[in-house]
């Protein structure tokens, strides 16, 4: 943060050029984590049956491993570029484009369009759930349920898009045109975006149950003291 509001703001060093790197790895990691959770609720939800064959051990390593993997070259690749255009100004300005736009692209734009399109059928898959059993249980119990439904979803990517679409939208804008742009602000819109990373853990303690066992586990180092492998969550 101090580096932020001070050198890092008017001068572009090394030392930035690295900050910058894990910035958007750990930005882009973060948001590609959040895609492959609303994928593994999707099967959850939609697919119950076939959960514990979709989702399984193997799967959710490759998931972990793409999601640092892809944020890592985004990261780098973009300081890369970067250090290329200083070198060979205007002649490399097709390629920081491209870059850029690439970039955009696989950190936010497609994880947001494919989080919001599951999502979306999550609940409409929860509301077709609810009304089936609403011979067994009360249209006012029903309604209930999907008021919960919706404003869960409502709440985990409100948040989200509140948090990260300004920094992206200002960062598209910058990108493609001359509009000037205060660096302060952007940088205000930087710790907004990051600050969706703290929230996340409290949303997700806030609705599932299961969220908190496992974190009180992690937390008090019962993880690394014990086998856990057959643990209820629930």
């Amino acid at each position: 943060m101090e580096f932020s509001i001070s050198s890092c703001l008017y001068y572009d060093d090394l030392f930035c050029k690295i900050r910058g790197t894990f910035d958007v790895s750990l930005c882009t990691s973060s948001i590609l984590n959040l895609c492959c959770i609303s994928i593994d609720r999707y099967y959850a939800v939609c697919q119950p049956l076939t959960y514990r064959t979709k989702i399984n051990d193997h799967v959710v390593v490759i998931m972990i491993l793409m999601s640092w993997g892809i944020a890592f070259l985004i990261g780098i690749g973009l300081i890369i570029v970067g250090i290329n255009q200083e070198q060979c100004t205007a002649t490399c300005f097709i390629d920081v484009v491209l870059a850029t736009l690439m970039g955009l692209i696989f950190s936010f734009y497609l994880p947001v369009l494919l989080m919001l399109c599951i999502y979306l059928k999550i609940f409409l898959v929860a509301q077709g759930q609810a009304r089936s059993i609403q011979n067994t249980k009360s249209g006012a119990t029903v309604s209930k349920m999907e008021r919960k439904a919706t404003k869960t979803l409502a709440i985990v990517m409100g948040i989200f898009l509140i948090c990260w679409l300004p920094f992206f939208l200002f960062t598209t804008i910058m990108s493609f045109s001359h509009v000037y742009v205060p660096l302060a602000l952007i940088e205000l819109l930087n710790w907004l975006a990051l600050s969706n990373s703290m929230l996340n853990p409290f949303i997700y303690a806030f609705f599932y149950s299961w969220f908190r066992s496992a974190f009180r586990i992690i937390i008090s180092g019962k993880i690394i003291q014990s086998d856990l492998t057959n643990s209820k969550l629930l």
